[in-house]
């Protein structure tokens, strides 16, 4: 993929997206709801189904050419997460449908095993409810406690009540990297030193970031991270668990089945080794194939590119935004240039209630989020019932801001007057 330097990142590969060149309501679809999900390129397309017309068949488990050659992909993919995420070895990347199996691996195979009455678990109240649920319910088994960090009020994570929170007692500490709906980017670097200092285990959510700036889990010094392989331009049903390799191997398995095993008699069997004790059953490999082409895709690009460009659309959405008098957005504001905090703006407009905002929205092309975007305990914490939400990537433009800013401020109009 060649890029000419003459035109903005989203000229250069709107090409390849179909389905941002499709009309809502006999109006051009703006898509600003790419924190849900991605929308999906050719080449990732292409990718999943040359694995269905070309080369479909089971992995590991044939000697046949076919077989053969979906089981280098399939693997071939896991070395592209590797080294995508700068993982030490490729058996620390465990395939998972989504984010939320992944955390509910770690759950069960560890808390399970390592939490006891009375330890302490510490999460924070922007987090998805996929971090929040797992862990009530092997508190709830375990005897062990949570705790919740608050917020600052530029509403960013509060480390200097995280730093009074953690204790001894402590055994887990589990955050987002960025909020989905504050677009905080929280200090995981140092987050995790401090987990480490008091021997806790250290998760990271990164579901918002890695598919927008570089991740480098050793430079984070997580033990855990996860992912969602439909935020980064791959398929739904494919995610992964980035575990370090001495943890992983002390893990327990979390699913029983074929391909997790090693050998299995009618009284017990034995596991195969990482990253397949986790990966039970057949898989899903068209997906897990694809995810390394979305890989390869971003890569083509450069992440820092990717960043740097949807800092300036980030810095652009605010500056629109904060001429309309009755928003009110959530979380830090970004610097000139857009930086410090995600590509995201999550907002209330008044006496309008985000669900109606959307709704209306909508009829104009322009798809945005509304409600409480997995984060009820963030918005209950804020006081609020819900709130819109647009998210931006790589292959949106200013000119969608300016068409999603125009029928905005044209749905205020319509509320005020059935209001007034």
């Amino acid at each position: 993929m060649t890029f000419t330097p003459t035109k903005t990142l989203a000229d250069k590969v709107r090409a390849d997206f179909p389905i941002l060149h499709q009309e809502v309501n006999e109006k051009p679809l703006v898509y600003l709801d790419n924190a849900a999900t991605s929308q999906k390129p050719l080449f990732v397309l292409n990718t999943l189904r040359d694995y269905y017309e070309q080369y479909n068949a089971n992995v590991h488990r044939g000697a046949h050419s076919l077989s053969a050659k979906a089981t280098d992909a399939y693997e071939g993919a896991r070395d592209k997460v590797a080294k995508f995420i700068n993982a030490a070895s490729r058996q620390e990347i465990v395939y998972t449908r989504n984010a939320s199996e992944a955390i509910n691996l770690v759950a069960y195979s560890w808390g399970m095993n390592n939490l006891q009455p009375g330890d302490e678990i510490i999460l924070s109240v922007m987090e998805h409810h996929s971090n929040i649920v797992p862990w009530q319910l092997v508190a709830q088994k375990t005897g062990a406690v949570l705790k919740f960090v608050e917020l600052t009020p530029e509403e960013t994570f509060d480390l200097e009540q995280f730093k009074k929170l953690i204790s001894e007692k402590t055994k887990l500490v589990s955050v987002v990297h960025i909020s989905n709906a504050l677009g905080c980017i929280n200090p995981v670097e140092e987050i995790g030193a401090i987990a480490h200092k008091y021997g806790a285990k250290f998760l990271v959510d990164a579901c918002q970031s890695v598919p927008h700036y570089p991740v480098d889990v050793q430079k984070i010094d997580c033990d855990w991270l996860v992912a969602s392989g439909h935020k980064m331009c791959a398929p739904t049903g494919i995610g992964f668990l980035y575990g370090k390799l001495e943890l992983l191997e002390s893990m327990p398995p979390f699913f029983g089945g074929g391909e997790m095993i090693a050998e299995v008699y009618l009284d017990h069997s034995t596991y195969a080794e990482l990253p397949h004790k986790f990966e039970a059953g057949t898989p899903a490999i068209g997906e897990a194939i694809a995810l390394g082409a979305a890989i390869d895709y971003l890569s083509s690009i450069g992440m820092d590119k990717i960043h740097a460009y949807e800092a300036e659309l980030t810095a652009y959405l605010f500056q629109q935004l904060e001429q309309i008098p009755q928003i009110r957005i959530y979380g830090p504001k970004p610097n000139a240039k857009g930086e410090g905090r995600a590509a995201l703006a999550s907002f209330t407009a008044g006496e309008v209630h985000a669900n109606d905002l959307s709704t209306l929205l909508d009829q104009e092309g322009v798809a945005i989020r509304s409600g409480h975007h997995c984060t009820q305990p963030l918005h209950r914490y804020l006081g609020l019932a819900a709130t819109a939400r647009a998210s931006l990537s790589f292959y949106n433009t200013r000119e969608e801001i300016d068409i999603f800013i125009k029928a905005l401020k044209e749905t205020l109009d319509f509320f005020a007057g059935f209001l007034a």
